[in-house]
């Protein structure tokens, strides 16, 4: 397949990975400005990036995706990989959702943040985060994805323990990090079993080679790409970190849990679309994994008090309708649902952040020793916080 070629398309990346790379060097120099960086650089790369959908919409439809090689990186006998980015109809869609909503986020986390002596620290990590997911959805390769997907899961590491100092907040982010292990697990087999058979790693090689591969191949490589997914995009058996992941500071839970690294496997199994299709056992147990999933989160949902937890578990419900779309072969369904689920979670995540910021302040003033976070605790939020009422409805 000839694709256009784009040497912009890095940028889009570089950029936030700039920003990261930046405050982390830069030190307690970059306290004053650090945070306004970071934000500027998340920003310019979602200019970057609506720009390029506006090129890409000025093409006809089968020539939107663009491609950038941007080095070989691994050439070894038949083993060839190049370091190399593909934007296309979906993954622009990603591109402009972790941008924008990442922005938002940003934009957000400056007041949050703003008592917290280690600002900088955490707009650094939000960077890297952005520039790490942006190199997930880009990747024009099983490889180039890993590498994106690892780089995830160490700055959701950093953020969930971002108050590392309790040790109730180390713990979920080493829980996190060790549940993402093991489906990335999933995620290496499944790379060695697509070279063993396919001879390629590439998602066109991989595609075209789909055809002529046996039935246990693709269901093998299809199972393992679902272990990996259920690790990312907190599935069962794989669920539990979620929940605890909560430990972070709010704008974590909103950029994780609802927009943009929980999303990760539902976007793998949409790009691997056709490998998926040709194995009726895989899309069978993708749908079985999310029906269970979305019965099962909503039903914990229901027993807690903390109001980011219900948050957290109702979102991995919606996970589960994403998986059961993906199993069902309705993948624009299930793309469609991740995009609208992204911003009403966000939103609703922020919202809690600035009832759990009044709650604290209010039980401050009282001198009660309560829990900010226990939703038995609150109410009458319409006549207190109407502008948060408004967002959150």
């Amino acid at each position: 397949i000839k694709m256009l070629v784009n040497n912009g398309l890095v940028y889009l990346i570089a950029l936030p990975l700039f920003g990261s790379a930046l405050l982390l060097l830069a030190g307690r120099r970059a306290d004053r400005w650090g945070h306004l960086f970071a934000t500027a650089m998340s920003a310019m790369s979602f200019v970057l990036g609506a720009v390029q959908f506006y090129e890409m919409l000025g093409r006809d439809a089968e020539n939107r995706a663009v491609t950038q090689k941007l080095f070989t990186w691994i050439s070894v006998g038949s083993f060839n990989v190049d370091a190399g980015l593909l934007l296309d109809q979906l993954s622009i869609c990603f591109v402009l959702l972790i941008t924008g909503v990442g922005t938002l986020i940003h934009i957000y986390s400056i007041a949050y943040m703003d008592h917290d002596k280690d600002r900088r620290r955490f707009f650094a990590y939000l960077n890297l985060f952005i520039a790490a997911m942006l190199l997930l959805v880009m990747g024009d390769s099983y490889l180039n994805l890993y590498v994106g997907w690892e780089g995830v899961g160490l700055a959701s590491y950093l953020l969930i323990g971002f108050w590392n100092q309790k040790p109730a907040y180390a713990t979920a982010s080493k829980k996190a990090f060790i549940a993402n292990r093991v489906g990335d697990m999933g995620l290496s087999f499944a790379i060695m079993i697509a070279f063993a058979t396919m001879g390629t790693v590439s998602f066109i090689g991989v595609q075209e080679a789909a055809e002529g591969s046996s039935q246990g191949a693709l269901t093998a490589i299809g199972l393992m790409l679902l272990l990996a997914a259920t690790g990312k995009s907190p599935q069962f058996p794989l669920q539990a970190w979620l929940g605890d992941a909560m430990a972070g500071p709010t704008p974590v839970s909103a950029l994780i849990h609802a927009a943009t690294m929980v999303t990760a496997g539902v976007y793998m199994i949409g790009r691997m679309n056709i490998l998926f299709a040709m194995s009726p056992t895989t899309m069978f147990v993708v749908a079985l994994v999310g029906a269970l999933t979305a019965i099962f989160a909503a039903t914990i949902g229901f027993a807690q008090n903390d109001i980011k937890r219900v948050l957290a578990y109702s979102t991995v419900s919606q996970l589960g309708f994403m998986f059961v779309a993906m199993g069902v072969g309705a993948f624009t369904a299930g793309i469609f649902h991740l995009m609208t689920h992204a911003f009403f979670k966000a939103c609703l995540f922020l919202g809690s952040g600035s009832v759990i910021h009044a709650m604290h302040h209010a039980l401050h003033k009282a001198h009660l020793d309560d829990d900010a976070q226990d939703m038995r605790n609150m109410g009458g939020l319409r006549k207190k916080m109407p502008v948060t009422w408004a967002t959150f409805g």
